[in-house]
């Protein structure tokens, strides 16, 4: 394969509104060094967090010019010297890329490259990487649950919203959602959620409470701590833990709602995890694929030429409901 191939991709030369993400199609296909996989892609998950680093306003910012994305699922391309665990024609996803997802072909480390059962399509598989990831670290590595504890998911409907319902109920939860719409509502339910509740009501949190007989919940899903974190606390049980997956913002708190508890409130990074504790996600989402329970639910897709659409949707529009992919065809 010689080195002038060309692409379409996404690029970014300077940080800003979503206008700053421009198609371009002459773009050099990458090439895979040591340990590292050359990927054809055919869907790319969108996460809320590419927004922000879009915007220049997350905490790690890419060298300019960059290409976004991280969750991939195509056919291995070709592969770089010393890699064992895939070969050329295997259909795979990614959980990083070295090069950006969103474009034709990506690059991406060995250990981030996992296989993609049969059972699931592309644009499925381009939803798992982050959110699932994101999902067992906060439920396993971070909050520690134990089967036959409660969790509420606060956002059950989005792309992590959808996956720690599935990995709650297949931990042995009791498994209650929020949304801000019906569809979403249902989307919770229809994916591992005992119960559903809508946010944009006034008093749903006694709901919650009622639904838990007045005891609280035990864990706390959180992805948008800037409104929710204040009542998350009042909602804990005894010893509750709120895990923090995203926030748009500073909050007010009152630290006595913490000592009334002793609970807990804990940040979540995928960036942090270690290379045993990936592989020991790997291994339990893999169980899920293979087993049924672990079905992405694809919500809104776009084209590649779309990435801006995609990119104003995913933090304007009303109510998530599913995972929103970017499709390469």
């Amino acid at each position: 394969m010689s080195g002038c191939r060309l692409m379409r991709a996404i690029r970014v030369s300077e940080f800003g509104a979503p206008s700053v993400l421009k198609l371009c199609s002459d773009v050099s296909v990458p090439q895979p060094g040591r340990s590292q996989v050359l990927i054809r892609v055919h869907a790319c998950g969108v996460n809320p967090v590419e927004t922000y680093i879009r915007a220049g306003t997350y905490a790690r910012k890419p060298s300019l010019p960059y290409t976004p994305g991280t969750d991939v699922a195509g056919v291995v391309e070709t592969t770089g010297e010393g890699v064992t665990a895939v070969k050329a024609g295997d259909r795979v996803f990614t959980t990083a890329t070295e090069s950006g997802g969103y474009a034709e072909y990506a690059v991406a480390a060995e250990d981030c490259v996992h296989k993609l059962p049969q059972a699931l399509d592309y644009t499925q598989g381009a939803a798992i990487g982050i959110p699932y990831f994101t999902a067992y670290r906060a439920l396993v590595h971070k909050a520690h649950t134990k089967p036959g504890e409660t969790v509420l998911i606060h956002g059950a409907s989005g792309g992590v919203g959808v996956a720690a319902c599935q990995l709650s109920r297949a931990l042995g939860l009791k498994v209650l959602g929020t949304a801000g719409t019906t569809e979403g509502m249902k989307l919770a339910l229809n994916n591992g959620a005992h119960l559903a509740f809508n946010h944009r009501e006034d008093g749903y949190t006694e709901k919650v409470m009622a639904a838990t007989e007045g005891r609280g919940v035990d864990v706390i899903v959180e992805m948008l701590s800037n409104v929710n974190l204040s009542k998350d606390l009042q909602m804990l049980a005894y010893g509750g833990r709120v895990v923090i997956i995203g926030s748009r913002g500073p909050i007010e708190i009152n630290p006595r709602d913490t000592m009334a508890k002793e609970s807990s409130i804990i940040g979540v990074a995928l960036f942090f995890a270690t290379p045993s504790e990936q592989r020991e996600c790997a291994a339990l989402l893999y169980a899920g694929m293979e087993a049924g329970w672990l079905r992405p639910a694809v919500g809104s897709r776009y084209p590649l030429d779309k990435a801006e659409q995609a990119h104003h949707d995913i933090i304007e529009c009303p109510g998530a409901a599913g995972k929103t992919v970017l499709t390469m065809g």
